[in-house]
């Protein structure tokens, strides 16, 4: 435990620097916060320089089980530091629902406590979104191409944070290289959004904000109304291509900038698979909209690809009260964004590359019933994969559904209905953000009570941490020498 706390109390210096960026942002807009973030930065500074004397001699490299431990107690410990400034602007703001705002931007989930988004100050604003940004790709993943600075491996933490059942695959031969060359397409893909959101009509401040968090698939927004709130189709048409981008596996991107081809997305039966699904969900609910005369055909196909690309990609915009649709449509919606994102993208929930592995595994059972003796490989871009691969993913699924229904019904025993508890717990798994009854997209998780929102938070690290990286702390195993 003590090397891992060596090497916490460096990260949390490195991100109290963080602070700096919002600190700026404070000075350009005269908001009266930049006090709060040099507060916060200096007591973060602070703790992290006392942990770092108090650990120093116990530098050491991490054993895989540390690599457990470190992506845990960041994830929790970063929240609690980046929960200062909410704090510190709103002293009747509880360390609840501080801690929830930090941990949901931190996991890119979208959903928040805060309310008159509008009148925000801007540095306060900013912070949500930039922190939203920097979880995005996975604040661990930027720390392994920085730990060796520190004289500390890093694919223990990687293969502990990194979504998705294949893992070992590499973009460059060191962990570190790869970290760096996502983190470079990330940014790159960051800057084209905001660029595209002022030329269609934002202001600087509105496309930072939202090119941020749309390349994170986070879904906050400036306005209470998200999305709804610019009633522009152009601005709708770039938020939901540049989800779509980030809801689909980084490593394809690369692969196919470096071969200046569309090739690799075509051989990535993952990415076929996902666009197949949302656009034919697209084309199915529209025509279901259209049928019931919500909207003219029109208006239908408008509304429903913007909103189930933000949801089935676990992003969280929205640009209608979807809660007042058909429940059919919702419900829907909410279905895709447990499996819809690429493993290696930006999304959550179980993945579609497990999805596929599942579908594949099922049909081997039939065919294996009608022929005993056949000899059949599970393939997946026509590699066959172990059978402990399968196994992992049934694995995992089990575990997911039974979080869920868990959760669930620790939701429903607290007094929430039914609706409201199962949405709210599949939004926060899936790192969704809105659900639908009192956290629908019109509405937020204020109305939570403490320990409700407490549960909301755990279901949001679950789901961040595919699960295993954080149940795995709980069973006895994890702790015997």
């Amino acid at each position: 435990m003590l090397p891992v706390a060596h090497i916490m109390s460096k990260l949390i210096m490195l991100f109290s620097c963080m602070f700096a960026v919002p600190a700026v942002v404070s000075v350009v807009y005269r908001d009266q916060t930049l006090e709060n973030f040099l507060l916060a930065a200096v007591a973060g500074l602070a703790i992290g320089l006392f942990m770092w004397a108090a650990t120093r001699r116990y530098e050491a490299e991490l054993k895989p089980r540390d690599g457990f431990i470190l992506v845990v107690t960041l994830w929790v410990g970063l929240a609690a530091t980046s929960a200062m400034p909410f704090m510190l602007h709103d002293p009747e703001l509880s360390f609840t629902d501080a801690f929830f705002e930090s941990i949901s931007a931190l996991t890119t989930n979208g959903a928040t406590v805060l309310s008159s988004l509008d009148s925000l100050p801007p540095a306060i604003n900013f912070w949500r979104h930039f922190m939203q940004w920097l979880g995005g790709m996975g604040i661990i993943v930027l720390a392994v191409a920085i730990l060796p600075m520190f004289g500390v491996g890093g694919m223990q933490i990687y293969k502990a944070e990194m979504p998705g059942p294949m893992k070992d695959a590499k973009l460059a031969p060191r962990i570190a290289q790869a970290a760096k060359s996502l983190w470079l397409l990330y940014c790159v893909f960051t800057l084209l959004c905001i660029l595209a959101l002022k030329a269609a009509g934002m202001d600087w401040f509105d496309a930072l904000c939202h090119g941020l968090s749309t390349v994170a698939l986070g879904g906050f927004s400036t306005k209470d109304a998200s999305v709804g709130h610019f009633d522009s189709l152009s601005i709708e048409m770039i938020i939901a291509g540049f989800t779509l981008i980030s809801g689909l596996n980084y490593a394809t991107h690369f692969y196919a900038l470096r071969q200046k081809s569309l090739r690799p997305y075509r051989a990535d039966s993952e990415a076929v698979a996902v666009l197949a699904v949302i656009f034919g969900s697209i084309l199915m609910l529209s025509a279901f909209l259209w049928w019931r005369e919500i909207y003219t055909f029109g208006a239908a196909l408008r509304h429903v690809s913007f909103n189930v690309i933000s949801i089935a990609t676990d992003s969280g915009f929205a640009s209608a009260d979807y809660a007042q649709w058909p429940i059919f449509v919702p419900l829907w919606m909410m279905f895709l964004s447990c499996f819809t994102a690429s493993s290696g993208s930006v999304g959550g929930g179980i993945k579609m590359i497990r999805t596929l592995i599942l579908f594949r595994q099922a049909q081997r059972e039939t065919t294996q019933l009608l022929h005993p003796r056949a000899v059949l490989p599970l393939k997946v871009n026509g590699r066959a994969l172990p059978n402990s691969v399968a196994f992992s993913v049934l694995g995992f699924i089990f575990v997911y559904v039974m979080s869920i229904i868990v959760l669930t019904f620790v939701m429903i025993a607290s007094g929430l209905d039914f609706m409201t508890s199962f949405s709210a717990v599949i939004s926060c798994i899936n790192n969704t953000g809105p659900g639908l009854g009192q956290v629908g997209p019109a509405a937020n998780y204020a109305g939570l009570t403490d320990f409700q929102t407490w549960v909301c938070a755990l279901a949001m690290l679950l789901g961040r941490l595919e699960l295993f990286t954080l149940l795995i702390l709980f069973t006895p195993a994890f702790w015997r020498k």
